[in-house]
Parts: structure tokens; C-alpha cells; sequence
């Protein structure tokens, strides 16, 4: 097995603080690692189709809502992680592309709905069909079973942080 940036970092680690236990950089240096290498990667796929990150996460969440494609802007905070008053200005910016639509909420007058448009649709479906491509690409080398078994494990990690996000964005619950 070949040597990686994190075993050189956790080698010299342990040589300039021999009392520390480093062993959790083992793994989540390499999850912090492979996320920024994601990111950059899925940030090019989605430039192919004219997209930021942050477009495709808001257009691909009211793709995911089904019919009529639609969500309040409540629950694309939810689904996206960041703050409403970012939300707002997402949304605005993808109704001056013509990607999203707003509409009054029928079961709350002050509310609103953003409803996904078919120019919105057609692109989020395209980018989502490029980035599956490149990213079964990059798993390839890993065999079935070690990929269920790696999502098994990531998802027993990533759990307790999503059950505790609003309580806290940096520990998990124990």
C-alpha cells in the first residue's frame, strides 16, 4: 500500500508529540481531504452545465421534492444548509436565470413557494447524469462490497453530526 499526504502528516505528528493519540486524523484527515478534492471536482462537472455548487444543491432539492417540484424557502434552508437571508438571495439569483420560479404559498398568505421551471429541470437532470458518470468513475477501482461497506461507515459517522446540528455544527452526539 502506497504512502499518502496524511500518513506523512500523522508520522510527523507522532514524532513531535509522541504523547498524543493521533489516530483520529488517520481517517477523518483523509474524509476532510477526499471532501475538498469532491468539491473541487463536482464544482467542475457542474461548471460544464453553467452551474455553481450552490445552484445545483438548490435546484437538485426541488428536483428531488417531486411533482410539482416545489419547496418553501424553509425547507430548502433545511436541505442546503445555510441561512435564510442566503436562501433569499440563492433564490433570486436562480429566478434571474430563469431556473426557479416564485409563487404565493396556497396554504399561507404571508408564505411563499419556489417551484423548479423546466429550463431549471432539464439542467439539474443533465448535470446530475454528468456528475453519476464521473463519479462512478472515481469509485471503480473500489469493489462492490468495500463501497457498501465504506457508505455503511460513513453513515455511522455522519449520523450523529445530523442529529445534532442544530445543537452544535462541530461535535457530535455522545
Amino acid at each position: 500500500m502506497s504512502e499518502d499526504d496524511v500518513d506523512r502528516i500523522v508520522s510527523a505528528w507522532r514524532r513531535e508529540r509522541p504523547e498524543l493519540d493521533v489516530t483520529p486524523l488517520e481517517i477523518l484527515s483523509r474524509v476532510s481531504r477526499l471532501a475538498r478534492r469532491l468539491d473541487l471536482a463536482r464544482g467542475a462537472a457542474f461548471s460544464e452545465h453553467g452551474l455553481d455548487s450552490w445552484e445545483f444543491d438548490v435546484l437538485s432539492a426541488l428536483r428531488r421534492a417531486g411533482r410539482p417540484y416545489e419547496l418553501s424557502p424553509g425547507q430548502l434552508v433545511a436541505q442546503t444548509l445555510v441561512t435564510s437571508g442566503t436562501m433569499t438571495n440563492r433564490v433570486d439569483r436562480l429566478l434571474a436565470r430563469g431556473f426557479v420560479e416564485r409563487h404565493p404559498d396556497p396554504r399561507d398568505r404571508r408564505g411563499v413557494i419556489v417551484r423548479l421551471t423546466p429550463a431549471g429541470m432539464r439542467t439539474v437532470d443533465a448535470a446530475l447524469d454528468d456528475l453519476l458518470t464521473h463519479e462512478r468513475e472515481l469509485l471503480a477501482d473500489l469493489p462492490s462490497g468495500e463501497r457498501d461497506a465504506l457508505a455503511a461507515q460513513l453513515r455511522v459517522l455522519l449520523t450523529p453530526f445530523e442529529r445534532t446540528a442544530a445543537d452544535s455544527p462541530l461535535r457530535p452526539a455522545r
